[in-house]
């Protein structure tokens, strides 16, 4: 792979690995870092980079293993969520963007809180938009498994939404 085709195919992948890396880390800078090692990793290797079918999903395993690594060293298991990088302008009022900011919080601490592989498919499916294959080749897990994860994980913070927009009204 030549230095153009590097800047033309994986360069522009670069904020949906950031994405991920922020996401497993819960650490700017520390995501920038994994980032950074895994595109220096992937320059190394460019030579044999033909033989694999997806780059993307090689990249966001890449991404997603050296996160894990990261935190194994730093023996930290508590992945944080940015609520900035998910913030949606335009909302009506200001009531409004504060309900929708709170909601977004309580979600992003539900995820957080959620077992480590229904986390990371979540935030791949719901956040990055990945198919269940990509989904597949980026973890290594079968698909029904992703399946299973993903309902899981979905439902027990749809209850806890509901238990949040049910506080203060009387019902159970």
């Amino acid at each position: 792979m030549t230095p153009e085709e590097f800047k033309i195919k994986l360069l522009p992948l670069k904020n949906k690995l950031f994405r991920l890396a922020w996401h497993l880390t819960g650490q700017r800078e520390e995501a920038e870092d994994v980032v950074q090692e895994v595109y220096l990793k992937i320059w190394d290797m460019r030579y044999r980079l033909g033989k694999y079918n997806s780059l993307e999903g090689l990249l966001m395993t890449m991404t997603r293993n050296r996160c894990l690594d990261t935190l194994r060293q730093k023996k930290n298991k508590t992945l944080r969520f940015k609520p900035e990088i998910y913030h949606r302008a335009g909302e009506a009022d200001l009531q409004q963007q504060n309900e929708a900011r709170d909601l977004i919080q309580h979600v992003l601490k539900m995820m957080a809180d959620l077992p480590e592989q229904q986390k990371t498919i979540m935030h791949l499916r719901d956040v990055e938009g990945y198919g269940f294959e990509e989904i597949s080749v980026i973890t290594g897990f079968d698909g029904n498994y992703i399946r299973v994860n993903l309902s899981r994980a979905r439902k027990k913070i749809r209850t806890e939404i509901e238990k949040i927009e049910k506080y203060g009204t009387g019902k159970d």
